[in-house]
């Protein structure tokens, strides 16, 4: 079951990763995040792909749900959170970002991808 979870999440990266690639191939750099995000749902959407757009997730803090307005990018089939930017450079407070979502939301596979860069690679 494990590896077959794995094998899974592996697939899933790969296909999204190929939507963002479509995306930004299309596109390319300089447009707002908001643009990016509705093309990579249309991408998505087009490839059979499962995903919640702006999932809300609260937060739990001392054994209580506090709604934040905590918002994921997008969650992919309940198992990888996808998280855009549209910046000049990934900082490390966007890595630590994800890293969080990552602990709260209690996936274990997440994807930072930032469109405002020429040649969009894994």
């Amino acid at each position: 079951m494990g590896e077959e979870m794995v094998l899974y999440e592996k697939e899933l990266t790969e296909k999204i990763i190929g939507a963002a690639i479509e995306v930004h191939r299309i596109l390319g750099p300089g447009l707002l995040e908001s643009v990016y995000q509705a093309c990579l749902a249309h991408e998505l959407t087009e490839r059979g792909v499962p995903f919640e757009q702006e999932k809300a997730f609260p937060v739990m803090y001392k054994d209580h749900d506090i709604d934040c307005n905590f918002r994921l990018d997008f969650l992919v089939a309940d198992k990888v959170i996808v998280e855009l930017k549209a910046l000049d450079a990934v900082l490390p407070i966007h890595k630590a970002q994800l890293l969080t979502y990552l602990k709260l939301s209690g996936c274990k596979v997440g994807l930072l991808i930032n469109f405002n860069v020429i040649l969009l690679v894994t």
